[in-house]
């Protein structure tokens, strides 16, 4: 069942203004912080310049693919609700979530049922299990079937290379909320016009669930 989105790789404040104060704001809110190869991502003092805003009824997250001790320092006084981690053990997640006290949204990269039936390892550690392919950087796709067998106890957000035109009907009993990011650009760049249809359609999804 459909109950919000996630709209990722936000990086320049007139697109965060305008996705805050939407009719139907997303419920999440990413902003890559670590990741260079990705177009997306915003370094130090323009994130920090970024984030001084007010995030209404969205939640702010971080997305970090394996993050360094100097990258969580960097970042841990910026008003983030989540950490989005890629490519971390259930130990170093563990130990990153009491540290800096964040819920953490396990971000699971997926090929096939192997990489699916990971989410088993991270359950005393996870808030948020995200079920992406394995693009990164770039917009990939990968068999979203695979997670109809799987039974989690904790909301499951579901990414890769979902388009705002897609019919998103045929994730209500895969997932709680979908995330997309590269779907709402146009030549690289966030759209929005293409928010806006997005946005409606989730509201529309969720008031027929």
């Amino acid at each position: 069942m459909i109950k919000g989105s996630k709209i990722c790789g936000v990086s320049d404040q007139d697109t965060l203004k305008f996705i805050i104060n939407h009719a139907y704001p997303p419920k999440f809110i990413g902003f890559v912080c670590n990741y260079k190869k990705s177009p997306r991502y915003i370094e130090g003092e323009r994130l920090n310049e970024l984030l001084k805003i007010h995030k209404k009824n969205s939640n702010f997250v971080s997305v970090l693919v394996k993050p360094d001790k100097n990258t969580l320092e960097k970042i841990k006084y910026l008003p983030f609700d989540y950490y989005q981690i890629y490519d971390c053990s259930p130990e170093e997640l563990k130990e990153i979530k009491q540290k800096y006290n964040k819920k953490i949204i396990t971000a699971l990269t997926i090929k096939d049922e192997t990489d699916v039936e990971k989410y088993h390892l991270f359950s005393e550690v996870t808030d948020i299990y995200l079920f992406d392919s394995k693009g990164y950087e770039k917009s990939m796709a990968f068999e979203h079937s695979l997670l109809e067998k799987i039974k989690i106890n904790k909301p499951l957000m579901i990414a890769g290379n979902i388009q705002v035109h897609d019919n998103l009907d045929i994730f209500k009993k895969l997932a709680d909320i979908i995330d997309i990011s590269g779907g709402l650009e146009t030549s690289g760049v966030k759209d929005k016009s293409k928010i806006d249809i997005f946005l409606n359609k989730v509201e529309r999804l969720k008031n027929a669930t």
